[in-house]
């Protein structure tokens, strides 16, 4: 842990959001390579479960043998693996958030049965965690801690995807108050098939969105076929259908017209989780290219020795280093909040809860990146394997077939990308953030002279890029804010705009959690060859500036125009300036470590 809990204090901790206004600095940012010995042998537990029980069954898996699925919940219950972030009165282990991160780390192998487990362990419990009374708590918590119970989570619809709450499932309270009938049609249901608790929203009274708990076997409940999926075959995915189904009135979940809370909350977790997977995901996909390179002779050499190819290893490995170095960031993040929190008395539940809701900005750009990393890795280790790599006979199609839902689920990138600017917004707005005091020193700076100093410190030039790139985004968000109050735009029209806006946050939140990272390491005492880290940070800061100055400009160009076009296009391209790098070496050295270790390696 970086921080003594005893030592807490609000100003301490981080806010969400508050990165792009706070600097930060590496002692108190966690980087995985500060797990300790306990921590690692959960990881190694995690990892032989793989070994030993899921990878030999993965084709059954696939082949839908579902009642192996829930075998394997089943299983991971035995190990506490299922409860490893629930409370111990429920038979929980209470681990705290960076054991957990590494455990959903850990499972990135299991392919699609990691969508069975992320449903189960995630929405389909937490919502029974944090909402649901102490009577449904003791009734079927223990279950889905131990895998007896399997979870499953219904909010999508036919008219209703990003926008939830316009679901049409109707719930109506009988005339003696003692059920509730509902009626309707969810799809998309992970877990379908063989769970026995199912989390559903419904509109009581027509429009008050609300959560209940719906027990396997209900009358009036049926399934429809397994869907046919692009991926992620091996998880069960059906329609769920109510028709006169009857409740007990006390399977409300929370509070009658809150379920919004419950679908958003629980979210915010499951984006962050879908981040720790992937990235688990793509450093077992850019092994798997590695080898593959190691192995596969043309020309009579390793075709790890072509260019071409240590270029693809060297960014795979890039890639999935800044997404982790965010990751564990934002767990440690999370863990240092929920360590506050319990000082001030909160519950185990209320902890977990509002940690995650302040980092909800944080969760939605790992959702995005992490996605998007993952896809440019799984799309990578497939080219690598060339026509092997199109056969279903290894494992390259199927991991480039799965990935594709990661962008998709817990809310599309696109819907992510909008949450991750409005919410920051909405937080300047309510006083949470100062957003304003920063965006204004921006300006006053642009009508300066920029200084030339240079300083000869470790890592001036890439802290000073990150911070440059702060000023960016203040820049162009703050224009376009003071543009919105002016009445001349109106940003919910302008998507375009805000995604430009998204991107910049994205790659700043990846540069300052890499740049973190390697600072760290450069000040640790363990062996390894710094020279990588720092090529991989030069690298992508470098590929970085360009991304940043694209999406800037874009967006400036979308709604400046006259004597304001010229000085923030100025502007952008002052805030993304570094140091030339010659990117093509430092790729190599990257691929060459990798090569010779034969795994992603950091």
């Amino acid at each position: 842990m970086t921080k003594n809990p005893e030592k807490f204090s609000t100003d301490e901790v981080l806010k969400g959001g508050e990165f792009l206004i706070k600097d930060s600095l590496p002692a108190d940012t966690f980087i995985p390579e500060e797990l300790n010995e306990e921590q690692l042998m959960i990881k190694n537990m995690v990892t032989d479960f793989i070994n030993a029980e899921l990878l030999p069954n993965m084709d059954k898996i696939e082949a839908q043998d579902f009642e192996l699925s829930a075998t394997m919940l089943e299983k991971l219950g035995e190990l506490g693996l299922l409860g490893s972030h629930m409370p111990e009165e429920y038979g929980g282990m209470s681990l705290d958030t960076n054991t957990n991160s590494l455990i959903c780390d850990a499972m990135g192998p299991a392919g699609s049965f990691n969508t069975t487990f992320a449903a189960h362990t995630g929405i389909g419990m937490l919502p029974i965690l944090y909402y649901g009374t102490d009577a449904q708590k003791e009734k079927y918590l223990p279950g889905l801690i131990t895998g007896q119970l399997k979870a499953s989570y219904c909010l999508t619809e036919p008219s209703s995807g990003s926008d939830a709450l316009a679901a049409k499932t109707k719930a109506e309270l009988t005339p003696d108050g003692k059920h509730y009938i509902l009626n309707g049609q969810k799809m998309w249901i992970t877990n379908a098939g063989f769970a026995d608790v199912f989390v559903v929203f419904a509109q009581v009274d027509g429009d008050k969105f609300t959560g209940f708990i719906v027990e396997k076997g209900t009358e009036g409940m049926s399934l429809g076929a397994e869907e046919k999926k692009l991926g992620i075959k091996g998880s069960s995915t059906r329609q769920v259908f109510f028709e006169n189904a009857r409740i007990p009135a006390d399977s409300v979940l929370g509070e009658i017209g809150k379920g919004h809370l419950i679908a958003f909350n629980v979210l915010n977790v499951g984006r962050f989780k879908l981040c720790l997977l992937s990235t688990g995901g793509a450093k077992h996909s850019i092994s798997s290219a590695i080898q593959y390179a190691n192995e596969r002779k043309q020309f009579k050499q390793a075709i790890s020795n072509f260019g071409a190819i240590k270029y693809k290893l060297a960014e795979q490995a890039i890639r999935c280093f800044a997404v982790d170095s965010a990751m564990y960031r934002v767990s440690n993040l999370m863990e240092d909040k929920v360590k506050m929190l319990k000082l001030e008395g909160k519950t185990f539940t209320e902890r977990k809860l509002i940690a995650a809701e302040e980092y909800a900005v944080e969760c939605a750009i790992l959702k995005v990146v992490g996605s998007e990393m993952l896809d440019y890795v799984v799309d990578e280790t497939l080219q690598i394997h060339g026509g092997m790599g199109f056969s279903e006979e290894g494992t390259a199609a199927r991991a480039y077939r799965d990935s594709r839902i990661a962008r998709i689920y817990e809310g599309t990138n696109e819907i992510n990308r909008l949450l991750t600017v409005d919410m920051l917004l909405k937080r300047a707005m309510k006083g949470k953030l100062d957003i304003v005091g920063p965006a204004w020193a921006v300006q006053k700076e642009l009508a300066s002279m920029p200084g030339f100093d240079k300083s000869d410190a470790p890592y001036a030039a890439e802290k000073k890029i990150v911070k440059d790139f702060k000023k960016a985004i203040l820049m162009v968000a703050g224009a376009a804010a003071k543009m919105q109050m002016d009445g001349k735009l109106n940003l919910k029209e302008e998507q375009e705009i805000l995604m430009d806006v998204a991107d910049m946050m994205n790659d700043t939140f990846l540069a300052e959690s890499m740049l973190l990272r390697v600072e760290k390491l450069a000040g640790m005492d363990k062996k390894h060859d710094q020279e990588v880290y720092d090529a991989m940070l030069k690298t992508f800061l470098s590929d970085a500036c360009a991304r940043v100055n694209k999406a800037g400009s874009d967006a400036i160009c979308s709604f400046a125009t006259g004597d304001l076009l010229k000085p923030m296009l100025m502007g952008i391209k002052r805030f993304t300036k570094y140091e030339p790098v010659n990117v093509k070496e430092m790729r190599r050295l990257v691929a060459t470590q990798m090569i010779a270790a034969n795994e992603y390696c950091f």
